[in-house]
Protein backbone atom coordinates (compact mmCIF):
# COMPACT_ATOMS: atom_id res chain seq x y z
CA UNK A 1 0.00 0.00 0.00
CA UNK A 2 1.23 3.36 -0.70
CA UNK A 3 2.34 6.02 1.96
CA UNK A 4 -0.96 7.53 3.81
CA UNK A 5 -1.00 11.29 4.44
CA UNK A 6 -0.34 10.20 8.47
CA UNK A 7 2.40 8.07 8.78
CA UNK A 8 0.97 4.40 9.91
CA UNK A 9 3.15 3.96 12.50
CA UNK A 10 2.21 6.82 14.72
CA UNK A 11 -1.11 5.73 14.21
CA UNK A 12 -1.09 2.49 15.58
CA UNK A 13 1.36 3.28 17.85
CA UNK A 14 -1.26 5.43 19.77
CA UNK A 15 -4.39 2.99 19.38
CA UNK A 16 -1.91 0.12 20.72
CA UNK A 17 -1.30 2.90 23.62
CA UNK A 18 -5.28 4.34 24.19
CA UNK A 19 -6.22 0.15 24.23
CA UNK A 20 -8.25 0.31 21.02
CA UNK A 21 -8.60 -2.80 19.65
CA UNK A 22 -11.71 -2.18 17.72
CA UNK A 23 -13.03 1.25 16.65
CA UNK A 24 -16.22 0.19 17.14
CA UNK A 25 -15.97 -0.30 20.65
CA UNK A 26 -14.01 3.43 20.61
CA UNK A 27 -16.62 5.74 22.28
CA UNK A 28 -16.55 9.49 21.21
CA UNK A 29 -14.10 10.67 23.47
CA UNK A 30 -11.82 8.11 23.20
CA UNK A 31 -11.73 8.85 19.41
CA UNK A 32 -10.94 12.69 20.55
CA UNK A 33 -7.93 11.24 22.97
CA UNK A 34 -6.49 8.95 20.11
CA UNK A 35 -6.72 11.88 17.23
CA UNK A 36 -4.81 14.47 19.96
CA UNK A 37 -2.32 12.00 20.46
CA UNK A 38 -1.89 11.51 16.77
CA UNK A 39 -1.77 14.94 16.25
CA UNK A 40 0.54 15.70 19.01
CA UNK A 41 3.36 13.17 17.61
CA UNK A 42 2.78 13.60 13.80
CA UNK A 43 2.68 17.37 13.79
CA UNK A 44 -0.53 17.07 11.31
CA UNK A 45 -3.88 18.50 11.68
CA UNK A 46 -7.11 16.04 11.28
CA UNK A 47 -9.91 16.69 9.84
CA UNK A 48 -11.88 16.10 12.93
CA UNK A 49 -15.75 15.14 12.53
CA UNK A 50 -15.76 12.67 15.52
CA UNK A 51 -17.10 15.56 18.15
CA UNK A 52 -20.21 17.65 18.10
CA UNK A 53 -19.40 20.73 18.90
CA UNK A 54 -20.01 24.56 17.84
CA UNK A 55 -18.07 25.44 15.88
CA UNK A 56 -19.26 28.93 15.40
CA UNK A 57 -19.07 31.79 17.57
CA UNK A 58 -21.27 32.27 20.84
CA UNK A 59 -24.37 34.74 20.11
CA UNK A 60 -23.14 38.27 21.29
CA UNK A 61 -25.90 39.09 22.93
CA UNK A 62 -25.73 36.17 25.29
CA UNK A 63 -22.34 37.29 26.12
CA UNK A 64 -22.84 40.95 26.80
CA UNK A 65 -25.88 39.83 29.09
CA UNK A 66 -23.93 37.31 31.31
CA UNK A 67 -20.67 40.19 31.54
CA UNK A 68 -23.43 42.37 32.84
CA UNK A 69 -25.04 40.02 35.20
CA UNK A 70 -21.50 39.62 36.41
CA UNK A 71 -20.96 42.79 37.25
CA UNK A 72 -23.82 42.90 39.10
CA UNK A 73 -23.14 40.26 41.69
CA UNK A 74 -25.06 37.45 40.25
CA UNK A 75 -22.08 35.18 40.77
CA UNK A 76 -22.19 35.71 44.52
CA UNK A 77 -25.86 34.44 44.74
CA UNK A 78 -27.27 30.99 44.51
CA UNK A 79 -29.72 30.87 41.63
CA UNK A 80 -33.48 29.53 42.65
CA UNK A 81 -33.98 25.70 41.43
CA UNK A 82 -36.56 26.54 39.43
CA UNK A 83 -34.48 29.09 37.28
CA UNK A 84 -35.05 32.95 36.97
CA UNK A 85 -38.17 34.32 36.33
CA UNK A 86 -37.45 36.53 33.39
CA UNK A 87 -35.60 33.26 31.54
CA UNK A 88 -38.62 31.23 32.05
CA UNK A 89 -40.97 33.78 30.70
CA UNK A 90 -39.42 34.47 28.08
CA UNK A 91 -38.44 30.72 26.95
CA UNK A 92 -42.77 30.10 27.28
CA UNK A 93 -42.85 33.11 24.52
CA UNK A 94 -40.44 31.11 22.76
CA UNK A 95 -42.01 28.13 22.60
CA UNK A 96 -45.19 29.99 21.56
CA UNK A 97 -43.08 31.47 18.92
CA UNK A 98 -41.62 28.57 17.34
CA UNK A 99 -43.57 25.81 17.97
CA UNK A 100 -47.01 27.16 18.32
CA UNK A 101 -47.14 25.34 21.47
CA UNK A 102 -49.10 26.97 24.68
CA UNK A 103 -46.81 26.06 27.86
CA UNK A 104 -46.57 27.59 31.21
CA UNK A 105 -43.32 29.17 32.47
CA UNK A 106 -43.68 27.62 35.50
CA UNK A 107 -42.97 23.92 33.74
CA UNK A 108 -39.11 25.57 32.11
CA UNK A 109 -36.56 24.22 34.31
CA UNK A 110 -32.93 25.59 33.16
CA UNK A 111 -30.53 22.97 33.46
CA UNK A 112 -26.61 22.16 33.51
CA UNK A 113 -27.63 21.58 29.73
CA UNK A 114 -29.70 19.28 27.66
CA UNK A 115 -27.56 16.48 29.25
CA UNK A 116 -28.67 17.15 33.19
CA UNK A 117 -32.17 17.53 31.77
CA UNK A 118 -32.60 14.27 30.41
CA UNK A 119 -30.43 12.79 32.90
CA UNK A 120 -33.31 14.27 35.63
CA UNK A 121 -35.85 13.28 33.41
CA UNK A 122 -34.97 9.60 33.25
CA UNK A 123 -34.79 9.25 36.90
CA UNK A 124 -38.41 10.59 37.10
CA UNK A 125 -39.73 9.32 34.63
CA UNK A 126 -38.54 5.79 35.38
CA UNK A 127 -40.04 5.83 38.12
CA UNK A 128 -43.67 6.91 37.88
CA UNK A 129 -45.01 3.60 37.88
CA UNK A 130 -43.64 0.47 38.99
CA UNK A 131 -44.18 -1.93 36.44
CA UNK A 132 -43.08 0.47 33.53
CA UNK A 133 -39.26 0.53 34.35
CA UNK A 134 -37.59 0.68 30.91
CA UNK A 135 -37.09 3.48 28.51
CA UNK A 136 -37.09 3.18 24.75
CA UNK A 137 -35.17 4.80 21.99
CA UNK A 138 -36.04 5.58 18.73
CA UNK A 139 -32.40 5.01 17.37
CA UNK A 140 -30.16 6.15 15.96
CA UNK A 141 -29.14 8.56 18.81
CA UNK A 142 -27.12 10.27 20.98
CA UNK A 143 -24.90 7.69 23.09
CA UNK A 144 -24.29 9.64 25.89
CA UNK A 145 -27.99 9.30 26.92
CA UNK A 146 -27.62 5.62 27.47
CA UNK A 147 -24.51 5.81 29.75
CA UNK A 148 -26.65 8.11 31.57
CA UNK A 149 -29.18 5.24 32.10
CA UNK A 150 -26.28 2.77 32.75
CA UNK A 151 -24.71 5.15 35.46
CA UNK A 152 -28.49 5.35 36.84
CA UNK A 153 -28.76 1.36 36.49
CA UNK A 154 -31.89 2.04 34.52
CA UNK A 155 -33.47 -0.50 31.74
CA UNK A 156 -33.67 0.55 28.01
CA UNK A 157 -33.85 -1.26 24.71
CA UNK A 158 -34.26 0.56 21.20
CA UNK A 159 -34.38 -0.14 17.31
CA UNK A 160 -33.36 1.53 14.58
CA UNK A 161 -35.97 3.35 12.48
CA UNK A 162 -34.02 3.08 9.13
CA UNK A 163 -36.70 0.66 8.18
CA UNK A 164 -39.46 1.65 10.12
CA UNK A 165 -40.53 5.48 8.62
CA UNK A 166 -43.98 6.83 7.87
CA UNK A 167 -46.70 4.47 8.55
CA UNK A 168 -44.23 1.52 9.54
CA UNK A 169 -43.48 3.29 13.09
CA UNK A 170 -46.92 2.50 14.29
CA UNK A 171 -46.82 -1.10 14.41
CA UNK A 172 -43.19 -1.00 15.56
CA UNK A 173 -44.09 0.92 18.20
CA UNK A 174 -46.49 -1.15 19.19
CA UNK A 175 -44.38 -4.28 19.42
CA UNK A 176 -42.39 -2.76 22.43
CA UNK A 177 -45.05 -0.64 24.09
CA UNK A 178 -47.75 -3.63 24.06
CA UNK A 179 -45.67 -5.40 26.33
CA UNK A 180 -46.35 -2.33 28.83
CA UNK A 181 -43.45 -2.06 30.66
CA UNK A 182 -41.86 1.37 28.66
CA UNK A 183 -41.72 4.52 30.87
CA UNK A 184 -40.81 6.83 27.66
CA UNK A 185 -39.50 7.38 24.93
CA UNK A 186 -36.43 8.76 23.42
CA UNK A 187 -35.27 10.79 20.16
CA UNK A 188 -33.96 13.81 18.69
CA UNK A 189 -35.42 15.92 15.87
CA UNK A 190 -33.52 16.60 13.77
CA UNK A 191 -31.75 13.19 14.69
CA UNK A 192 -28.18 13.05 15.95
CA UNK A 193 -26.32 11.25 13.98
CA UNK A 194 -28.18 10.60 10.83
CA UNK A 195 -30.05 14.09 10.89
CA UNK A 196 -33.22 12.40 9.69
CA UNK A 197 -35.97 14.98 10.76
CA UNK A 198 -39.35 13.11 11.91
CA UNK A 199 -42.12 14.35 10.04
CA UNK A 200 -45.94 15.08 11.14
CA UNK A 201 -47.61 11.62 10.36
CA UNK A 202 -44.75 9.94 12.47
CA UNK A 203 -44.40 12.50 15.46
CA UNK A 204 -48.75 12.05 15.69
CA UNK A 205 -47.85 8.22 15.83
CA UNK A 206 -45.47 8.85 18.86
CA UNK A 207 -48.40 11.21 20.38
CA UNK A 208 -51.20 8.98 20.05
CA UNK A 209 -49.41 5.89 21.24
CA UNK A 210 -48.26 7.34 24.00
CA UNK A 211 -51.59 8.72 25.27
CA UNK A 212 -53.05 4.99 24.65
CA UNK A 213 -50.15 3.37 26.44
CA UNK A 214 -49.54 6.36 28.89
CA UNK A 215 -46.09 6.99 27.88
CA UNK A 216 -43.94 10.00 28.24
CA UNK A 217 -42.03 11.44 25.51
CA UNK A 218 -39.23 12.89 25.89
CA UNK A 219 -38.38 15.04 22.89
CA UNK A 220 -34.61 16.33 22.19
CA UNK A 221 -34.54 19.42 20.38
CA UNK A 222 -30.55 19.72 20.56
CA UNK A 223 -30.62 20.98 16.96
CA UNK A 224 -33.65 23.24 17.00
CA UNK A 225 -35.22 24.51 13.98
CA UNK A 226 -31.73 23.60 12.43
CA UNK A 227 -34.32 21.41 9.24
CA UNK A 228 -32.98 23.86 6.89
CA UNK A 229 -35.29 22.67 4.23
CA UNK A 230 -38.12 25.25 5.95
CA UNK A 231 -37.71 28.68 7.23
CA UNK A 232 -38.30 28.59 10.99
CA UNK A 233 -36.73 30.97 11.99
CA UNK A 234 -40.00 33.94 12.39
CA UNK A 235 -41.30 34.28 15.60
CA UNK A 236 -45.13 33.68 15.28
CA UNK A 237 -45.06 32.55 11.89
CA UNK A 238 -45.10 29.15 10.44
CA UNK A 239 -43.86 26.74 9.80
CA UNK A 240 -43.07 25.74 13.18
CA UNK A 241 -40.50 23.18 14.70
CA UNK A 242 -42.21 19.98 14.49
CA UNK A 243 -43.17 18.55 17.53
CA UNK A 244 -44.83 15.38 19.50
CA UNK A 245 -46.71 18.04 21.49
CA UNK A 246 -49.64 18.70 18.91
CA UNK A 247 -50.60 15.48 19.35
CA UNK A 248 -49.85 14.39 23.08
CA UNK A 249 -49.53 16.03 26.81
CA UNK A 250 -47.44 13.35 27.75
CA UNK A 251 -44.46 15.21 27.17
CA UNK A 252 -40.95 16.90 27.82
CA UNK A 253 -38.79 18.73 25.54
CA UNK A 254 -34.99 19.32 25.94
CA UNK A 255 -33.84 22.66 24.66
CA UNK A 256 -30.28 23.23 24.18
CA UNK A 257 -28.54 26.57 23.74
CA UNK A 258 -25.45 24.83 22.90
CA UNK A 259 -25.51 24.28 19.26
CA UNK A 260 -28.46 27.16 17.88
CA UNK A 261 -26.58 29.58 20.03
CA UNK A 262 -23.47 28.01 20.29
CA UNK A 263 -23.61 28.61 23.91
CA UNK A 264 -21.92 24.77 24.52
CA UNK A 265 -19.30 26.00 27.11
CA UNK A 266 -21.54 27.71 29.62
CA UNK A 267 -23.74 24.62 30.16
CA UNK A 268 -27.43 25.67 29.78
CA UNK A 269 -30.17 24.23 28.15
CA UNK A 270 -34.01 24.20 28.86
CA UNK A 271 -36.03 21.17 30.31
CA UNK A 272 -40.10 22.15 29.44
CA UNK A 273 -42.68 19.91 30.88
CA UNK A 274 -46.24 20.19 29.71
CA UNK A 275 -48.38 21.90 31.69
CA UNK A 276 -50.55 18.48 32.58
CA UNK A 277 -47.25 16.27 33.25
CA UNK A 278 -46.05 18.90 35.58
CA UNK A 279 -49.05 18.91 37.55
CA UNK A 280 -49.61 15.20 37.40
CA UNK A 281 -49.20 12.76 40.82
CA UNK A 282 -47.81 9.55 40.43
CA UNK A 283 -47.99 7.52 43.94
CA UNK A 284 -44.33 5.42 43.18
CA UNK A 285 -42.39 9.23 42.90
CA UNK A 286 -43.91 9.70 46.08
CA UNK A 287 -42.34 6.50 47.88
CA UNK A 288 -38.77 6.65 45.49
CA UNK A 289 -38.61 10.69 46.05
CA UNK A 290 -40.92 11.41 49.19
CA UNK A 291 -42.93 14.02 46.42
CA UNK A 292 -45.68 12.85 44.16
CA UNK A 293 -45.97 15.64 41.81
CA UNK A 294 -43.63 15.02 38.52
CA UNK A 295 -42.40 18.64 38.27
CA UNK A 296 -41.76 19.41 42.04
CA UNK A 297 -40.04 15.77 42.54
CA UNK A 298 -37.96 17.10 38.91
CA UNK A 299 -36.95 20.64 40.40
CA UNK A 300 -37.03 19.97 44.03
CA UNK A 301 -35.86 16.71 44.45
CA UNK A 302 -33.81 15.74 41.91
CA UNK A 303 -32.03 18.97 40.45
CA UNK A 304 -31.86 19.87 43.95
CA UNK A 305 -29.64 16.89 44.45
CA UNK A 306 -27.73 16.77 41.47
CA UNK A 307 -26.83 20.31 41.43
CA UNK A 308 -28.88 22.66 42.70
CA UNK A 309 -29.34 24.70 39.57
CA UNK A 310 -27.59 26.14 37.18
CA UNK A 311 -25.22 28.50 36.60
CA UNK A 312 -26.23 31.74 37.39
CA UNK A 313 -25.02 33.85 34.99
CA UNK A 314 -25.74 32.07 32.04
CA UNK A 315 -29.22 31.70 32.48
CA UNK A 316 -28.99 35.80 31.83
CA UNK A 317 -27.11 35.17 28.39
CA UNK A 318 -29.79 32.49 27.69
CA UNK A 319 -32.71 34.85 28.83
CA UNK A 320 -30.90 37.78 26.61
CA UNK A 321 -30.71 35.16 23.52
CA UNK A 322 -34.25 34.00 23.71
CA UNK A 323 -35.88 37.70 24.35
CA UNK A 324 -33.83 39.24 21.06
CA UNK A 325 -35.15 36.27 19.11
CA UNK A 326 -38.65 36.58 20.14
CA UNK A 327 -38.39 40.32 19.20
CA UNK A 328 -37.24 39.59 15.69
CA UNK A 329 -34.16 41.37 16.34
CA UNK A 330 -31.59 38.21 16.17
CA UNK A 331 -32.24 36.10 13.71
CA UNK A 332 -31.23 32.64 15.21
CA UNK A 333 -30.73 30.64 12.25
CA UNK A 334 -29.11 32.59 9.79
CA UNK A 335 -25.90 31.90 11.24
CA UNK A 336 -26.31 28.06 11.67
CA UNK A 337 -26.92 27.80 8.26
CA UNK A 338 -23.26 27.33 7.77
CA UNK A 339 -23.50 23.99 8.96
CA UNK A 340 -25.78 23.02 6.46
CA UNK A 341 -23.50 24.65 3.57
CA UNK A 342 -20.41 22.77 4.76
CA UNK A 343 -22.55 19.58 4.53
CA UNK A 344 -23.30 19.93 0.98
CA UNK A 345 -20.15 20.15 -0.02
CA UNK A 346 -18.24 17.40 2.03
CA UNK A 347 -20.95 14.99 1.11
CA UNK A 348 -20.16 15.48 -2.31
CA UNK A 349 -16.70 15.01 -1.75
CA UNK A 350 -17.58 11.89 -0.25
CA UNK A 351 -19.84 10.69 -2.98
CA UNK A 352 -17.55 11.56 -5.35
CA UNK A 353 -15.04 9.27 -3.97
CA UNK A 354 -16.63 5.95 -3.98
CA UNK A 355 -18.55 6.44 -0.55
CA UNK A 356 -21.99 6.36 0.00
CA UNK A 357 -24.79 8.10 2.35
CA UNK A 358 -26.38 5.60 4.65
CA UNK A 359 -29.21 7.53 6.11
CA UNK A 360 -30.17 9.59 2.53
CA UNK A 361 -34.08 10.45 3.00
CA UNK A 362 -36.80 11.25 5.06
CA UNK A 363 -39.23 9.18 3.96
CA UNK A 364 -39.66 10.20 0.32
CA UNK A 365 -37.68 13.37 0.61
CA UNK A 366 -33.98 13.92 0.06
CA UNK A 367 -32.19 14.23 3.61
CA UNK A 368 -31.30 17.82 4.84
CA UNK A 369 -27.97 18.96 4.90
CA UNK A 370 -27.05 19.99 8.51
CA UNK A 371 -24.93 19.38 11.60
CA UNK A 372 -24.05 15.34 10.70
CA UNK A 373 -24.22 13.34 8.02
CA UNK A 374 -23.91 9.29 7.91
CA UNK A 375 -21.18 7.92 5.49
CA UNK A 376 -20.19 3.84 4.32
CA UNK A 377 -17.37 2.66 1.92
CA UNK A 378 -18.45 -0.56 0.06
CA UNK A 379 -16.90 -3.69 1.00
CA UNK A 380 -15.57 -2.11 4.12
CA UNK A 381 -16.99 -2.74 8.09
CA UNK A 382 -17.56 0.82 9.55
CA UNK A 383 -15.05 -0.33 12.43
CA UNK A 384 -12.63 -0.70 9.42
CA UNK A 385 -13.07 2.74 7.67
CA UNK A 386 -13.11 4.44 11.10
CA UNK A 387 -10.03 3.34 11.76
CA UNK A 388 -8.45 3.54 7.68
CA UNK A 389 -9.53 6.92 7.39
CA UNK A 390 -7.72 7.61 10.41
CA UNK A 391 -4.41 6.85 8.25
CA UNK A 392 -6.01 10.24 6.51
CA UNK A 393 -6.27 12.11 8.63
CA UNK A 394 -9.81 12.29 8.97
CA UNK A 395 -11.56 10.86 12.10
CA UNK A 396 -15.61 10.50 12.63
CA UNK A 397 -17.35 7.81 15.09
CA UNK A 398 -18.52 4.70 14.07
CA UNK A 399 -22.67 4.35 13.98
CA UNK A 400 -22.96 1.14 15.89
CA UNK A 401 -22.37 3.74 18.75
CA UNK A 402 -24.94 5.88 17.98
CA UNK A 403 -27.57 2.38 18.42
CA UNK A 404 -27.49 2.10 14.87
CA UNK A 405 -28.00 -1.63 12.78
CA UNK A 406 -26.01 -0.33 9.63
CA UNK A 407 -22.54 -0.17 8.98
CA UNK A 408 -20.69 3.50 8.81
CA UNK A 409 -19.48 6.37 10.36
CA UNK A 410 -21.51 9.66 11.56
CA UNK A 411 -19.16 12.79 10.29
CA UNK A 412 -19.66 16.15 12.10
CA UNK A 413 -19.65 19.20 9.82
CA UNK A 414 -19.33 22.00 12.73
CA UNK A 415 -15.15 21.64 12.96
CA UNK A 416 -14.15 21.78 9.65
CA UNK A 417 -13.62 25.27 8.49
CA UNK A 418 -13.96 26.12 4.94
CA UNK A 419 -9.86 26.80 4.13
CA UNK A 420 -9.46 23.01 5.43
CA UNK A 421 -12.13 21.64 2.73
CA UNK A 422 -9.48 21.26 -0.08
CA UNK A 423 -7.58 18.98 2.26
CA UNK A 424 -10.61 17.00 3.25
CA UNK A 425 -10.63 16.84 -0.66
CA UNK A 426 -6.93 15.60 -1.42
CA UNK A 427 -7.24 12.86 1.36
CA UNK A 428 -10.74 11.42 -0.10
CA UNK A 429 -8.76 10.96 -3.24
CA UNK A 430 -5.87 9.40 -1.75
CA UNK A 431 -8.51 6.98 0.10
CA UNK A 432 -10.15 6.23 -3.01
CA UNK A 433 -6.82 5.82 -4.93
CA UNK A 434 -5.34 3.47 -2.47
CA UNK A 435 -8.36 1.39 -1.97
CA UNK A 436 -9.38 1.41 -5.90
CA UNK A 437 -6.40 -0.55 -6.16
CA UNK A 438 -6.80 -2.62 -3.57
CA UNK A 439 -10.27 -3.42 -4.82
CA UNK A 440 -9.04 -3.63 -8.27
CA UNK A 441 -5.94 -6.30 -7.23
CA UNK A 442 -9.00 -8.40 -5.36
Amino acid sequence: MESTPINAKIVDQKLNYCEIDDMANATIRDVVRVVNLIEEESGEKFIRMEMGVPGLKPARVGIEAEKEALENGVASAYPMLEGIKPLKNEASKFIKNFMNIDLKSEGVVPTVGSMQGGYAAFMAIAACTKKKDTILFIDPGFPVQKTQLDVLGQKYISFDVYNYRGSKLREKLNEFLAVDNIAGIIYSNPNNPAWICLNEDELQIIGELANQYDTIVIEDLAYFAMDFRSDLSKPGIAPYQPTVANYTKNYVLMISSSKVFSYAGQRIGLLCISDALYKRRFENLKERFGSEEFGYTIIYRIIYALSSGTSHSAQYALYAMLKAVNEGSFDFIKDVKEYGERAKIMKQMFLDNGFDLVYDTDVNKPLADGFYFTVSYPGISGSELNKKLLYYGISAICLNETGSLKEGLRACVSQISRDQLPELEFRLKQFAKHHQLLQNHD
